[in-house]
């Protein structure tokens, strides 16, 4: 693997903005149809992308597929297909501005559930930054405030969600390849959103099936983008450039959908950012 850092910003500065318009997109077509089709097709072509890949990696599809812990890649697979359903049901009632600054307390929620699911020693600093984080959340959600919005809850249960998916990802590489859990990912979550996607199929306009496919090119080159990032330089250098997300999808969220940025929210994003940094900057430093 290379070691080019300044490469790796560029590509996962790159790798946030593609997946923000990809956020965009489904937001629109999430407005139009069941949330449970757009990610069913979506998931087809990201499932071919991954095939691909991991059995370029690998050699071949079975050797790709090759794992002793199928259950775990299975639950892994529906966990993120669950997801992103949740999360693009979240961008359709609150908004990507909302929906990304609550979002973005997923690494304080891998750092607080690495001591009972990994066995991983999240010391008293990590501990401060994980309930600083949790803070700015209240900050943005402002319960007892304003009226609090249920639809907040749906992009909580996301980060959840992608929390877990995060942590079982990490656990599985302790036995399998990265292409191997790629390749699990891929296919487990097709399989999964055909079953139950199919059910809700709805016709599209043809202005909205051009919108489907370059849905679909940006869920693949978004992760092509992120593989060579990791390629070229470590994780704990660029991950921290992977909160641009946030910034990226709510400068669309503004400007195409016309959302707006409440203080309250700007506050709580920016605290739950810095928190994250902090957390990302003390594993970093352990390691």
């Amino acid at each position: 693997m290379q070691n080019n850092p300044r490469l790796g910003i560029l590509l996962m500065t790159a790798t946030t903005f593609v997946f923000a318009v990809q956020d965009g997109i489904s937001t629109h077509l999430a407005g139009q149809y069941n949330v449970l089709m757009i990610v069913m097709i979506r998931y087809w072509f990201f499932a071919a992308f991954v095939i691909t890949i991991a059995a370029r990696k690998e050699g071949s599809i079975r050797a790709a597929a090759a794992t002793r812990q199928p259950l775990l890649q299975i639950t892994r697979g529906a966990l993120l297909a669950t997801e992103i359903c949740v999360m693009v049901a979240a961008f359709v009632y609150l908004g990507l501005v909302e929906s990304h600054a609550i979002f973005a307390c997923y690494p304080l929620l891998i750092a607080a559930l690495s001591g009972p699911i990994l066995g991983e020693k999240v010391g008293w600093r990590r501990w401060a930054a994980i309930g600083v984080g949790f803070i700015g959340v209240l900050v943005i959600l402002q319960p007892g405030v304003t009226v609090f919005a249920p639809a907040a809850l749906i992009a909580v249960t996301s980060a959840l969600l992608f929390a877990l998916y995060g942590l079982l990802t990490r656990y599985a590489a302790r036995q399998d390849s990265a292409a191997t859990s790629f390749f699990w990912t891929g296919t487990i979550g097709a399989v999964v959103m055909t079953i139950i996607g199919i059910w809700y199929w709805e016709p599209m306009t043809p202005g909205d099936w051009r919108w489907m496919a370059i849905l679909c090119v940006t869920g693949a080159s978004g992760h092509w983008l992120l593989i060579k990032t990791y390629e070229v330089a470590e994780a704990s250098a660029v991950q921290p450039f992977a909160y641009l997300q946030l910034v990226f999808a709510s400068t669309i969220g503004l400007l195409v959908f016309g959302e707006t940025l409440r203080p309250n929210v700007a506050l709580g994003a920016a605290i739950v950012v810095g928190a994250g940094m902090f957390t990302l900057w003390r594993s970093r430093a352990r390691g």
